[in-house]
């Protein structure tokens, strides 16, 4: 990958000349091997197709392919050799010994393994004719099919359209948004006929979905969209800085491995949807279309398209084998596919500040404000986007001036002493917008024909501003499961591989999730003793630097997505807590809150990983789906 500095390779060393004793060994070796698969009568090889992850190739599997390659060129009839022959080749077999004796055994070696590989050869010549004829004979199968169905492929009444295998639309994508646009323009890059169907094309004005941590900008930069973000006035973001009761610590991201060009990007969310829906409509094989979708049609439990309507109030169907819904955190089609477990924690009220510059340039400021977190991060050159949060769904009301008073009176005291004057300009301007911030763990209902992408699949509390970096690494995992289909009109068999999909998405999308969760709880206020203690050693612990701070910041920013490091942070801030409650002398109320401290870090993030699901974060190599090979076609 370009991205990463690639380490100076080392200058060629050839290798040391092989004593007789390590030669006759080697030899010998090989003629054991070439005995061995002549006594088995079939080449040792051990393939495994993954076409998610590499696979190494052994000496053992290099010395069967080439075995395998030579067959094709070998002659049946070498097999048989008269007397005479055999005789004038002992002649010079002893004629050899008496000059090399190394050269007998390359020769023996050499002998046997053309007599292995001509038995193989008469063998895999009658299977390859066995597979020619059933080949020939799907052939003519699917001639007659595709006669058949050549005088049903459209069908306009009521304006319905329904393709056949060669024809019509792949795939039908509900929402533009950024995993919509996203995925439209992925798919149809791989060849596939999409058609996006989404509510409202205009530019979205939304206070949320503004800032993409590396790991998301890395996804970005995989599917080819890094352009996107270009030509927004988008700002780089290089880490995090954190305050606490009038002390502040700056958290950097740990980039050096990477390309100058790697950070953070925060902008404007619309001009960043809008870029990439036009990426994907200049694409000819997309059809992006506004029209609202009402429901999934469904036959026999397998989902065959959507009846939307259109801008003009037309009502349709489209028809595909397969339909992907991104409709948003607000989906009202999830239910059909899910069963969502939807929680809303609290809400941001949001603000822009203009002309003004904070502490800390080109970082998200996150201040543990009470009763929970402020956040202030840049959104363009001249603005930037302070985001309040509120805990529960009841907010002062904005109509009546109670919003106002609150941001005034509760907030602004908090806000560092640079954005104070900027922050009470901004409430006044009266610009003020509200957002609930919505946490849905992934729970999946395999159904033929359709899947679930980005905010209608899965939702954790937007503080970390992990939400983009999830969707678009899924996408990236979905694009190389269905690379290697050609079609996709098998529902059933396409639903069982996908189930595969769930489980490979888990390292990036748990460790994003989780930590969102349990940060939003360790940040907010609380009047247990042991919450506050909680709090003030996570606030120390990231302080600390060293790997007390890169480590945490790159779960944070999608660049190491390990659930398993994830947990021994969480626990290091935990135990690092009870340490400053023991030293330097312990007291029988310190050693209480200590233990409370402990189960309170427990009662925090054990859930979040119940719901992520402990076997799918920690040991997806031991699902049966995590290793799932392709339908065959």
């Amino acid at each position: 990958m370009l991205l990463q500095k690639a380490p100076c390779p080392h200058p060629y060393h050839p290798p040391p000349s092989s004593s007789p004793t390590t030669f006759r060994s080697k030899s010998s070796n090989i003629v054991t091997f070439l005995l061995h698969n002549h006594n088995n009568n079939q080449p040792h090889l051990s393939t495994s197709f993954h076409n998610h992850k590499p696979t190494t190739t052994t000496a053992t599997e290099k010395l069967s392919k080439s075995s395998s390659t030579s067959n094709s060129c070998i002659s049946s009839s070498a097999s048989s050799s008269s007397s005479g022959s055999f005789s004038l080749i002992r002649t010079k077999m002893v004629a050899m010994v008496a000059v090399d004796p190394y050269v007998l055994w390359t020769f023996f070696a050499s002998l046997l393994g053309f007599v292995v590989l001509s038995v193989l050869r008469r063998r895999n010549y009658g299977n390859g004719m066995a597979k020619d004829r059933s080949k020939v004979q799907k052939n003519k199968n699917n001639t007659n099919k595709s006669l058949v169905s050549e005088q049903c492929v459209k069908s306009c009444d009521e304006g319905e359209f329904r393709p056949v295998n060669g024809s019509g639309t792949d795939v039908i994508i509900v929402g533009a948004g950024v995993a919509g646009a996203a995925l439209a323009h992925t798919l149809a890059k791989e060849g596939r006929r999409v058609h996006v169907i989404e509510r409202d094309l205009t530019e979205p004005d939304r206070i949320v979905g503004e800032l993409l941590q590396p790991g998301g900008y890395l996804k970005l930069i995989e599917l080819g969209l890094e352009d996107c973000v270009e030509e927004i006035d988008a700002q780089r973001v290089l880490g995090y800085a954190l305050f606490k009761d009038g002390k502040s610590t700056r958290l950097t991201y740990p980039l050096e491995q990477f390309h100058s060009d790697v950070a953070g990007r925060s902008f404007h969310n619309g001009r960043f949807i809008q870029r990439m829906r036009e990426k994907a409509s200049k694409l000819t094989n997309v059809q992006l279309e506004q029209g609202t979708v009402t429901s999934l049609l469904e036959e026999n439990g397998t989902i065959k398209g959507v009846q939307y309507k259109t801008k003009d109030g037309q009502e349709l169907k489209a028809y595909a084998p397969l339909t992907i819904v991104c409709d948003g955190c607000f989906s009202n089609l999830r239910r059909n596919l899910c069963k969502p477990q939807v929680e809303v924690p609290s809400c941001f009220v949001g603000l822009i500040l203009e002309n003004c510059e904070l502490p800390f340039a080109n970082h998200g400021h996150v201040i543990l404000g009470d009763p929970s977190p402020i956040l202030f991060y840049p959104i363009s050159s001249t603005e930037v986007r302070c985001l309040v949060d509120v805990p529960g769904q009841k907010l002062p009301p904005i109509a009546n001036g109670e919003m106002a008073n609150y941001l005034k009176t509760v907030v602004a005291p908090q806000v560092p002493p640079e954005l104070h004057d900027a922050f009470i300009s901004a409430v006044d301007k009266g610009n003020i917008r509200t957002m609930p911030n919505r946490s849905m763990p992934a729970n999946p209902q395999p159904t033929p024909g359709a899947l679930l992408m980005g905010d209608a699949f899965n939702m954790r509390h937007p503080l970390t501003g992990g939400g983009m970096t999830v969707a678009l690494s899924d996408i990236v995992v979905l694009r190389d499961l269905l690379k290697p289909l050609r079609n996709l009109h098998d529902p059933a068999s396409l639903c069982k591989y996908l189930e595969s999909f769930y489980t490979l998405r888990k390292p990036v999308a748990s460790t994003i999730n989780t930590l969102a969760g349990a940060l939003y709880k360790v940040f907010s206020a609380s009047p247990d003793e042991a919450r506050k203690e909680m709090r003030q050693a996570c606030f120390d612990y990231l302080s600390l630097g060293g790997t007390c701070s890169t480590g945490p910041v790159a779960l944070l920013s999608g660049l190491n997505p390990h659930p398993l490091s994830l947990v021994l942070h969480f626990f290091g801030v935990a135990v690092y807590g009870v340490g400053r409650l023991l030293l330097p002398f312990p007291s029988p109320k310190r050693i209480w809150i200590g233990a409370r401290l402990i189960l309170s870090a427990s009662g925090i993030i054990f859930p979040i990983i119940q719901a992520e699901g402990v076997r799918q974060m920690f040991f997806p190599a031991t699902i049966q789906a995590y290793h799932r090979a392709p339908p065959v076609e």
